[in-house]
């Protein structure tokens, strides 16, 4: 009698502690994330030496329906030096739950009238791609391997950043990508009226060949 009386209490704990576990796992079972909204740009110029602008965000929780405290996190910045820098704001919600998103910042002497922005072919394929201006010397392209389009190509057509240094350099940075990290090397700008011609080379990244790649405006 006492071995059945102790069995029925080892099952009535079991039962709790499984109890317990279900109604954590059916607590967790959704995950939500804060959503971070900036008031401003996510995009920003300063010249060698000087301070980030401050940047104004909020976070929010659809699900849980909370507001969460934004961090800003400038130690990435390096302002000593020309370059693309990217600092990462941050919420997370009660449980934990964290998000991230990028500001890009480049840090550049370049003059604000200096404007690369149009669509470009590739020398050696003639495809075109298309840079856009988001900033001062700030500079995105749609397809940074200049991979002619087509559906078995779609995966490999991805965007990157770039920034103009002066009237001669760019500089493809290292970033992260739908396709892993690369960078650029054997970067450099050629802006003769008419034929402004900007290259690199794909650096760190396997899908790529590091092939010097040229790409003239149109």
């Amino acid at each position: 009698m006492k071995k059945l009386i102790i069995a029925s209490a080892a099952l009535l704990l079991l039962y709790a502690a499984c109890k317990k576990k279900d109604d954590n796992v059916s607590i967790l079972a959704t995950v939500s994330y804060p959503i971070i909204t900036f008031s401003g740009s996510q995009y920003y110029t300063i010249p060698v030496g000087g301070s980030l602008p401050d940047i104004s965000a909020t976070a929010y929780d659809t699900f849980y329906k909370q507001t969460c405290e934004v961090v800003i996190d400038k130690s990435t910045l390096d302002n000593t030096k020309p370059g693309l820098n990217i600092v990462y704001a941050s919420a997370k919600n009660a449980y934990g739950m964290k998000s991230t998103k990028a500001v890009y910042v480049a840090v550049t002497n370049i003059s604000p009238l200096s404007n690369l922005a149009g669509q470009y072919y590739r020398l050696s394929n003639n495809d075109t791609v298309n840079v856009t201006k988001l900033s001062t010397g700030l500079y995105r392209t749609d397809n940074v391997g200049g991979v002619l389009y087509s559906t078995s190509n779609a995966q490999f057509i991805i965007p990157a950043y770039f920034i103009q240094i002066d009237d001669s350099t760019i500089d493809l940075p290292m970033q992260e990508t739908p396709l892993g990290s690369l960078y650029g090397a054997d970067d450099s700008l050629s802006t003769a009226v008419g034929d402004t011609v900007y290259q690199y080379s794909i650096q760190g990244n396997d899908y790529f060949s590091k092939t010097i790649r040229q790409f003239k405006k149109l």
